[in-house]
């Protein structure tokens, strides 16, 4: 069973509250305008979400990374979008900068996007190097004190609105993976450049842009961590990205099982609600049956990473079974609901077409089945 403390259970019941009454009302909206919500961003600031891993000295709240995966999936139930947003904010941008960075870096990057003073994005993914994460061609040349960028970034959460940038680039090319190295950008840096929003089929809230760097200079102390060292760097990030991943994707799931019941309980067909029909019950028997798998590997994924365990493999099979699952669930949403469920008042077509990309973002499901299998030779003595 899975047993959360008193200060998780309080998380979840303030996130909840939170989230039905400020963003459930406008996510339908903020999707059809593709609108990140800023307001309601500097409201998860008020209440110190944006920094809720983090240290109390660098702005932070201090609460523990099974708190922070509850709020992801509270914040999933009722816009995938803002979820996704806050996930990158948090977990890739301002996370680096906690785990590799200097305390001048923590104080002037982490700082600030603690407390949501600032946003922040994460740039790896380029236009030839996308599952081959390996494969990046942007290039930083030291040049004096400073290293000059070329290159650009592809499907680049919260771009558009994001004041601080983590982002690769290639730094020996003699050593390949091992001559990779992660920098911070700020915005307005000359020669960065970001391009237009991306027209997506889901997550529409959260803003997807390309990044150019053209002879773009940064001083040398912008280096994230050690050099040539980026590609192990980012591989430890998205470990613990694919749990935030997975939970968003559980989150999703969990909100079309509940909205499935509630009309299952209500339409009428055949003189009878279609709850009665062995049908639909089954369907919502296996909805159910999948949400409990994919929430024990989930928190269980979780409370290694928190423990300090080894939690690799873990996070790559919750990531890949909740993400299918959800996209699954939400599938079987629209079946349950008919013609309703096409219609976007109904709000399960919106769970579906979010869902379908936390199968690709960070890493494909056919990725995860390579780092999953990788992972089993490493570790026979765990079979």
């Amino acid at each position: 069973m899975l047993q959360f403390n008193e200060e998780q259970e309080m998380v979840r019941k303030m996130v909840r509250d939170f989230a039905r009454k400020e963003i459930a009302p406008v996510a339908i909206e903020n999707d059809e305008a593709q609108r990140f919500p800023k307001e309601i961003f500097k409201k998860m600031a008020e209440l110190n979400l944006l920094g809720m891993p983090f240290a109390e000295k660098y702005g932070g709240a201090g609460f523990d990374y099974v708190s922070y995966t509850i709020t992801l999936e509270e914040l999933a139930r009722v816009c995938a979008s803002t979820a996704l947003s806050y996930s990158a904010h948090v977990s890739l941008a301002a996370g680096p900068i906690d785990e590799f960075g200097t305390e001048e870096q923590k104080q002037k990057y982490l700082k600030p996007l603690a407390t949501g003073e600032k946003i922040g994005s994460f740039g790896l993914t380029e236009p030839t190097a996308g599952s081959d994460a390996g494969g990046t061609k942007t290039i930083a040349v030291k040049d004096g004190g400073s290293y000059v960028l070329n290159g650009s970034k592809v499907f680049i959460t919260n771009a558009e609105v994001a004041d601080i940038f983590v982002v690769t680039a290639v730094t020996d090319k003699s050593k390949g993976t091992r001559g990779i190295s992660d920098f911070i950008i700020e915005k307005g840096t000359p020669g960065f450049e970001v391009g237009k929003k991306e027209n997506k089929c889901g997550m529409r809230a959260s803003p997807t842009c390309m990044l150019h760097f053209t002879d773009c200079r940064i001083p040398e102390k912008n280096l994230l961590g050690e050099l040539n060292k980026g590609y192990k760097q980012f591989l430890i990030i998205l470990d613990g990205g694919r749990i935030g991943i997975a939970v968003q994707a559980l989150g999703i799931a969990k909100e079309a099982m509940k909205r499935s019941v509630i009309y299952a309980q209500e339409r009428e067909q055949f003189g009878r609600k279609i709850g009665e029909f062995q049908a639909i019950q089954f369907k919502i028997a296996d909805m159910a049956a999948k949400i409990h798998a994919a929430e024990l590997m989930i928190y269980n994924a979780a409370n290694r990473k928190q423990e300090g365990k080894s939690y690799k493999r873990e996070a790559g099979i919750a990531k890949l079974y909740a993400t299918e699952m959800a996209t699954n669930v939400a599938n079987e949403a629209i079946q349950i609901h008919g013609g309703y469920g096409y219609m976007k008042e109904y709000e399960v077509e919106r769970f579906w077409r979010d869902a379908k990309l936390l199968e690709i973002g960070e890493g494909t499901s056919e990725v995860q089945r390579i780092v999953i299998y990788r992972e089993i030779l490493k570790n026979m003595d765990r079979l």
